[in-house]
Protein backbone atom coordinates (compact mmCIF):
# COMPACT_ATOMS: atom_id res chain seq x y z
CA UNK A 1 0.00 0.00 0.00
CA UNK A 2 1.79 3.17 -0.98
CA UNK A 3 2.08 6.31 1.06
CA UNK A 4 0.76 9.37 -0.82
CA UNK A 5 0.97 13.08 0.27
CA UNK A 6 -1.39 15.99 -0.41
CA UNK A 7 0.46 19.06 -0.36
CA UNK A 8 -2.64 22.32 -0.69
CA UNK A 9 -1.11 25.43 -1.31
CA UNK A 10 -4.29 27.34 -2.36
CA UNK A 11 -6.76 27.86 -4.93
CA UNK A 12 -10.28 27.40 -5.54
CA UNK A 13 -9.99 23.07 -5.01
CA UNK A 14 -9.62 23.92 -1.43
CA UNK A 15 -12.48 26.27 -1.04
CA UNK A 16 -15.88 25.95 0.53
CA UNK A 17 -18.80 28.14 1.42
CA UNK A 18 -19.51 28.62 4.88
CA UNK A 19 -22.93 29.42 6.35
CA UNK A 20 -22.63 32.84 4.95
CA UNK A 21 -21.61 31.98 1.11
CA UNK A 22 -18.02 33.07 1.62
CA UNK A 23 -15.72 30.87 0.47
CA UNK A 24 -13.00 29.95 2.63
CA UNK A 25 -10.57 26.70 2.70
CA UNK A 26 -11.65 23.78 3.89
CA UNK A 27 -9.10 21.16 6.58
CA UNK A 28 -7.21 18.94 4.70
CA UNK A 29 -7.26 16.93 7.69
CA UNK A 30 -10.69 15.84 7.01
CA UNK A 31 -10.30 15.48 3.35
CA UNK A 32 -11.54 11.70 3.58
CA UNK A 33 -14.33 13.76 4.92
CA UNK A 34 -15.59 15.88 2.39
CA UNK A 35 -14.32 13.22 -0.58
CA UNK A 36 -15.47 9.16 0.84
CA UNK A 37 -14.52 8.17 -2.09
CA UNK A 38 -10.64 8.67 -1.35
CA UNK A 39 -11.11 6.04 0.53
CA UNK A 40 -11.40 3.15 -1.65
CA UNK A 41 -8.35 3.86 -3.46
CA UNK A 42 -5.70 1.76 -1.82
CA UNK A 43 -2.99 3.91 -0.52
CA UNK A 44 -2.62 5.65 2.68
CA UNK A 45 -3.02 9.19 3.09
CA UNK A 46 -1.37 12.49 4.50
CA UNK A 47 -1.94 15.98 3.85
CA UNK A 48 0.63 18.76 4.16
CA UNK A 49 -1.38 22.86 3.91
CA UNK A 50 0.74 25.75 3.20
CA UNK A 51 0.77 28.20 6.53
CA UNK A 52 -0.28 30.94 4.06
CA UNK A 53 -2.19 29.77 1.26
CA UNK A 54 -2.38 31.64 -1.67
CA UNK A 55 -4.31 32.76 -4.70
CA UNK A 56 -2.14 31.63 -7.44
CA UNK A 57 -1.89 34.77 -9.19
CA UNK A 58 0.50 35.39 -5.95
CA UNK A 59 2.76 32.56 -6.90
CA UNK A 60 6.39 33.63 -7.07
CA UNK A 61 9.74 31.55 -7.25
CA UNK A 62 10.52 31.93 -3.63
CA UNK A 63 7.10 29.61 -3.64
CA UNK A 64 8.40 27.28 -5.66
CA UNK A 65 11.27 26.69 -3.50
CA UNK A 66 9.26 26.47 -0.39
CA UNK A 67 7.23 23.89 -2.67
CA UNK A 68 10.13 21.60 -3.59
CA UNK A 69 11.60 21.76 -0.09
CA UNK A 70 8.29 20.21 1.04
CA UNK A 71 8.53 17.41 -1.51
CA UNK A 72 12.65 17.14 -0.47
CA UNK A 73 11.65 16.92 3.17
CA UNK A 74 9.27 13.68 2.95
CA UNK A 75 10.73 12.29 -0.34
CA UNK A 76 11.69 8.97 1.09
CA UNK A 77 8.65 8.81 2.81
CA UNK A 78 5.99 9.13 0.27
CA UNK A 79 5.82 7.19 -2.93
CA UNK A 80 3.73 9.72 -4.57
CA UNK A 81 2.36 13.49 -4.67
CA UNK A 82 -0.36 15.27 -5.18
CA UNK A 83 -0.74 18.99 -5.29
CA UNK A 84 -2.85 21.01 -5.38
CA UNK A 85 -2.73 24.32 -6.92
CA UNK A 86 -4.55 27.54 -8.59
CA UNK A 87 -5.02 27.01 -12.45
CA UNK A 88 -3.98 29.99 -13.18
CA UNK A 89 -0.06 29.79 -12.68
CA UNK A 90 -0.22 25.97 -12.39
CA UNK A 91 1.47 25.24 -15.68
CA UNK A 92 4.35 28.12 -14.34
CA UNK A 93 4.14 26.23 -11.10
CA UNK A 94 4.71 22.38 -13.16
CA UNK A 95 7.10 23.49 -15.18
CA UNK A 96 9.28 25.03 -12.51
CA UNK A 97 9.07 21.83 -10.31
CA UNK A 98 10.01 19.61 -13.18
CA UNK A 99 13.18 21.36 -13.45
CA UNK A 100 13.92 21.66 -9.72
CA UNK A 101 13.49 18.34 -8.83
CA UNK A 102 15.86 16.67 -10.86
CA UNK A 103 16.36 12.58 -11.24
CA UNK A 104 12.91 12.69 -10.28
CA UNK A 105 11.67 9.11 -9.76
CA UNK A 106 7.68 9.44 -8.23
CA UNK A 107 4.83 10.56 -9.14
CA UNK A 108 4.21 14.45 -8.43
CA UNK A 109 0.76 15.27 -9.74
CA UNK A 110 -0.67 18.88 -9.97
CA UNK A 111 -4.49 19.74 -10.03
CA UNK A 112 -7.03 21.95 -9.29
CA UNK A 113 -10.34 22.64 -10.36
CA UNK A 114 -12.69 25.40 -12.10
CA UNK A 115 -15.45 25.41 -9.03
CA UNK A 116 -14.82 25.45 -5.54
CA UNK A 117 -15.09 21.46 -3.76
CA UNK A 118 -19.13 21.97 -2.18
CA UNK A 119 -20.05 23.61 -5.71
CA UNK A 120 -22.95 21.71 -7.07
CA UNK A 121 -21.45 20.75 -10.20
CA UNK A 122 -17.80 20.91 -9.00
CA UNK A 123 -14.91 19.46 -11.17
CA UNK A 124 -13.00 19.25 -7.77
CA UNK A 125 -13.48 15.97 -6.87
CA UNK A 126 -13.33 14.12 -9.53
CA UNK A 127 -9.84 15.63 -10.38
CA UNK A 128 -8.51 15.30 -6.61
CA UNK A 129 -9.79 11.05 -6.96
CA UNK A 130 -8.19 10.60 -10.23
CA UNK A 131 -4.90 12.33 -9.29
CA UNK A 132 -4.63 10.32 -6.35
CA UNK A 133 -5.69 7.15 -7.84
CA UNK A 134 -2.89 8.16 -10.63
CA UNK A 135 -0.34 8.60 -7.92
CA UNK A 136 -0.91 5.51 -6.24
CA UNK A 137 -1.39 3.12 -9.22
CA UNK A 138 1.10 0.41 -10.36
CA UNK A 139 2.06 2.69 -13.58
CA UNK A 140 5.18 4.30 -12.38
CA UNK A 141 5.08 8.13 -13.93
CA UNK A 142 8.38 9.24 -12.99
CA UNK A 143 7.59 13.27 -13.36
CA UNK A 144 6.01 16.22 -12.55
CA UNK A 145 2.54 15.98 -14.52
CA UNK A 146 -0.81 18.09 -13.96
CA UNK A 147 -3.98 16.19 -14.14
CA UNK A 148 -7.24 18.21 -14.99
CA UNK A 149 -10.79 16.87 -16.02
CA UNK A 150 -9.64 13.65 -17.28
CA UNK A 151 -5.95 13.98 -18.95
CA UNK A 152 -2.84 13.45 -17.53
CA UNK A 153 -0.43 16.19 -19.05
CA UNK A 154 3.32 16.30 -18.63
CA UNK A 155 3.62 19.58 -16.44
CA UNK A 156 6.50 21.36 -18.43
CA UNK A 157 4.03 20.81 -21.55
CA UNK A 158 0.45 22.03 -20.44
CA UNK A 159 -0.56 25.32 -20.94
CA UNK A 160 -4.16 26.75 -19.38
CA UNK A 161 -5.89 28.17 -22.82
CA UNK A 162 -9.39 28.59 -21.24
CA UNK A 163 -10.88 30.32 -17.91
CA UNK A 164 -14.12 29.42 -18.34
CA UNK A 165 -14.63 25.33 -18.97
CA UNK A 166 -13.54 22.43 -17.36
CA UNK A 167 -11.31 21.21 -19.96
CA UNK A 168 -8.83 24.55 -18.74
CA UNK A 169 -5.84 22.67 -20.31
CA UNK A 170 -4.02 21.68 -23.11
CA UNK A 171 -1.28 20.22 -24.96
CA UNK A 172 -0.79 20.73 -28.60
CA UNK A 173 2.99 19.46 -28.60
CA UNK A 174 2.76 16.14 -26.26
CA UNK A 175 0.00 13.57 -26.53
CA UNK A 176 -1.76 13.58 -22.79
CA UNK A 177 0.42 10.79 -20.65
CA UNK A 178 -3.02 9.10 -19.61
CA UNK A 179 -6.44 9.48 -20.15
CA UNK A 180 -9.48 8.78 -17.67
CA UNK A 181 -12.68 7.08 -19.34
CA UNK A 182 -14.17 3.88 -18.23
CA UNK A 183 -10.22 3.08 -17.71
CA UNK A 184 -7.48 4.30 -17.09
CA UNK A 185 -5.33 4.52 -20.27
CA UNK A 186 -1.53 5.30 -20.21
CA UNK A 187 0.50 6.65 -23.33
CA UNK A 188 3.54 4.35 -21.93
CA UNK A 189 5.64 4.94 -24.52
CA UNK A 190 5.63 8.97 -23.95
CA UNK A 191 5.88 8.37 -19.75
CA UNK A 192 9.81 8.98 -18.89
CA UNK A 193 12.32 5.89 -17.59
CA UNK A 194 12.87 5.79 -14.05
CA UNK A 195 15.92 7.67 -13.33
CA UNK A 196 19.01 5.61 -11.96
CA UNK A 197 20.43 8.43 -10.28
CA UNK A 198 19.40 9.72 -6.54
CA UNK A 199 16.67 12.87 -6.39
CA UNK A 200 18.44 16.56 -6.79
CA UNK A 201 16.81 19.10 -5.99
CA UNK A 202 17.58 22.66 -7.51
CA UNK A 203 16.75 25.44 -5.00
CA UNK A 204 18.55 28.06 -6.52
CA UNK A 205 16.63 30.12 -9.22
CA UNK A 206 18.01 33.56 -10.85
CA UNK A 207 14.50 35.65 -10.47
CA UNK A 208 16.29 38.39 -12.83
CA UNK A 209 14.63 37.12 -16.22
CA UNK A 210 12.38 38.65 -18.17
CA UNK A 211 9.30 37.92 -20.61
CA UNK A 212 8.83 39.96 -24.11
CA UNK A 213 6.09 39.13 -26.73
CA UNK A 214 6.63 40.78 -29.82
CA UNK A 215 4.15 42.55 -31.84
CA UNK A 216 3.26 44.77 -34.32
CA UNK A 217 4.65 48.38 -34.22
CA UNK A 218 7.25 47.38 -31.19
CA UNK A 219 10.22 49.89 -31.74
CA UNK A 220 14.19 49.47 -30.67
CA UNK A 221 13.40 52.23 -27.93
CA UNK A 222 10.66 50.09 -25.99
CA UNK A 223 13.37 46.85 -26.16
CA UNK A 224 16.21 49.00 -25.07
CA UNK A 225 14.24 50.62 -22.27
CA UNK A 226 13.44 46.82 -21.53
CA UNK A 227 16.81 45.22 -22.47
CA UNK A 228 18.37 48.02 -19.62
CA UNK A 229 16.69 46.76 -16.95
CA UNK A 230 19.82 46.17 -14.37
CA UNK A 231 21.15 42.85 -13.63
CA UNK A 232 18.98 41.43 -16.48
CA UNK A 233 20.56 37.67 -17.05
CA UNK A 234 17.99 35.77 -19.12
CA UNK A 235 15.32 37.04 -21.89
CA UNK A 236 12.04 34.41 -23.09
CA UNK A 237 11.26 36.27 -27.07
CA UNK A 238 8.07 35.23 -27.93
CA UNK A 239 8.08 35.16 -31.55
CA UNK A 240 5.49 34.63 -34.23
CA UNK A 241 5.24 31.44 -36.10
CA UNK A 242 7.72 29.74 -36.27
CA UNK A 243 10.16 31.77 -34.80
CA UNK A 244 10.04 34.65 -36.73
CA UNK A 245 10.63 38.32 -35.55
CA UNK A 246 11.41 42.03 -37.13
CA UNK A 247 13.88 42.40 -39.03
CA UNK A 248 14.16 46.12 -38.37
CA UNK A 249 18.47 46.82 -38.16
CA UNK A 250 17.82 48.88 -34.94
CA UNK A 251 15.27 46.32 -33.55
CA UNK A 252 18.00 43.50 -33.89
CA UNK A 253 21.52 45.70 -33.06
CA UNK A 254 19.89 46.47 -29.95
CA UNK A 255 18.78 42.45 -29.16
CA UNK A 256 22.68 41.86 -30.53
CA UNK A 257 24.10 44.37 -27.97
CA UNK A 258 22.55 42.77 -24.73
CA UNK A 259 23.64 39.17 -25.55
CA UNK A 260 26.53 40.47 -26.60
CA UNK A 261 27.25 41.59 -22.67
CA UNK A 262 25.74 38.19 -21.60
CA UNK A 263 22.48 38.34 -21.67
CA UNK A 264 20.96 34.85 -22.67
CA UNK A 265 17.81 35.26 -25.33
CA UNK A 266 15.28 32.09 -25.80
CA UNK A 267 13.10 32.24 -28.55
CA UNK A 268 10.01 30.60 -28.52
CA UNK A 269 6.52 30.84 -30.63
CA UNK A 270 3.42 32.44 -29.70
CA UNK A 271 1.50 29.49 -30.92
CA UNK A 272 0.56 27.12 -28.68
CA UNK A 273 1.29 24.35 -31.33
CA UNK A 274 4.31 23.52 -33.60
CA UNK A 275 7.92 24.28 -33.23
CA UNK A 276 10.47 27.36 -33.66
CA UNK A 277 12.60 26.62 -36.74
CA UNK A 278 14.82 29.54 -36.10
CA UNK A 279 16.73 30.41 -39.79
CA UNK A 280 13.90 29.34 -42.02
CA UNK A 281 12.59 32.50 -42.96
CA UNK A 282 14.44 35.57 -43.72
CA UNK A 283 12.45 37.45 -40.68
CA UNK A 284 14.35 34.86 -38.20
CA UNK A 285 17.67 34.31 -39.81
CA UNK A 286 18.84 37.43 -37.93
CA UNK A 287 17.77 36.19 -34.68
CA UNK A 288 20.52 33.00 -35.52
CA UNK A 289 23.34 35.43 -36.58
CA UNK A 290 23.18 37.38 -33.15
CA UNK A 291 22.95 34.33 -30.84
CA UNK A 292 19.32 33.78 -29.93
CA UNK A 293 18.97 30.44 -29.27
CA UNK A 294 15.83 28.49 -30.06
CA UNK A 295 13.06 27.52 -28.04
CA UNK A 296 12.01 24.76 -30.47
CA UNK A 297 8.62 23.80 -29.19
CA UNK A 298 8.88 24.51 -25.57
CA UNK A 299 6.04 26.19 -24.01
CA UNK A 300 6.75 30.19 -22.58
CA UNK A 301 5.97 28.30 -19.21
CA UNK A 302 8.79 25.91 -19.89
CA UNK A 303 11.60 28.22 -21.23
CA UNK A 304 10.83 30.83 -18.69
CA UNK A 305 11.42 28.55 -15.69
CA UNK A 306 13.91 26.10 -17.42
CA UNK A 307 16.24 29.54 -17.51
CA UNK A 308 15.43 30.19 -13.64
CA UNK A 309 16.63 26.81 -12.61
CA UNK A 310 19.59 26.52 -15.23
CA UNK A 311 21.18 30.35 -14.66
CA UNK A 312 20.61 29.78 -10.78
CA UNK A 313 22.68 26.16 -10.84
CA UNK A 314 25.39 27.66 -13.77
CA UNK A 315 25.53 31.28 -12.84
CA UNK A 316 29.23 31.93 -13.92
CA UNK A 317 28.79 28.93 -17.24
CA UNK A 318 26.91 30.38 -19.61
CA UNK A 319 27.95 28.03 -22.19
CA UNK A 320 26.57 25.43 -19.87
CA UNK A 321 23.40 27.35 -19.80
CA UNK A 322 22.85 27.58 -23.68
CA UNK A 323 24.17 24.25 -24.07
CA UNK A 324 21.42 22.82 -21.72
CA UNK A 325 18.47 24.69 -23.05
CA UNK A 326 19.12 23.18 -25.68
CA UNK A 327 18.40 20.03 -24.86
CA UNK A 328 15.85 18.48 -23.58
CA UNK A 329 16.20 17.78 -19.54
CA UNK A 330 12.81 16.00 -18.39
CA UNK A 331 11.01 15.78 -21.62
CA UNK A 332 9.82 19.50 -22.18
CA UNK A 333 11.07 19.26 -25.96
CA UNK A 334 10.85 17.38 -28.75
CA UNK A 335 7.86 17.55 -31.22
CA UNK A 336 4.84 14.86 -30.47
CA UNK A 337 1.79 16.42 -32.25
CA UNK A 338 -1.37 14.45 -31.87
Amino acid sequence: MKNILIIYTGGTIGMQHDAKGALKPFDFGKVTEYVPDLKRIRCRLQHHAFRQQIDSSNVTPAFWIELAGVIQKNYTRHDGFVILHGTDTMAYSASALSFMLEHLSKPVIFTGSQLPMGALRTDAKRNLITAVEIAAGDILIPEVCIYFNSKLYRGNRAEKYTSSDFDAYHSLNCMPLAEAGVDLYFNRDLLLPKPGKKLKVNLRLETQVGLIRIFPGITDSWMNGILAQEHLKGLVLETYGSGNAPTDPHFISSLGKAIQKGLVVINVSQCSGGSVEQGRYETSVQLNKIGVISGKDMTTESALTKLMVLLGEYPGDLKKVKKLMMTSLCGEMGLQPH
